[in-house]
């Protein structure tokens, strides 16, 4: 098996976590910011404050996209194991 094509999987894979925890990520931080903003404005300084809003969001994406997520995962994997002798034939 050459390098490379370990390369370019390695490469795929780490662009696929980022792909799939994107909406995750941008949730948390705009409903943080939100959550800050509105500290800001009503100046309730508590820290716990916006766990519980960022939680709720963050479980609910997570739900709602885990279908997507989890066929996306499944098709990378399928593929790359498809692939396996083809790179072991190299």
């Amino acid at each position: 098996m050459d390098q490379t094509i370990v390369v370019a999987q390695v490469s795929r894979a780490i662009l696929l976590i980022v792909i799939l925890s994107l909406p995750v990520v941008l949730t948390a931080m705009i409903i943080g910011f939100s959550v800050s903003v509105l500290q800001a404005i009503t100046q309730v300084q508590e820290q716990t404050l916006s766990f519980v809003p960022k939680s709720l969001c963050v479980y609910g994406i997570i739900i709602l996209l885990s279908p997507w997520m989890l066929q996306t995962m499944l098709q990378f994997i399928t593929n790359l194991f498809h692939k396996i002798p083809e790179f072991l034939l190299r």
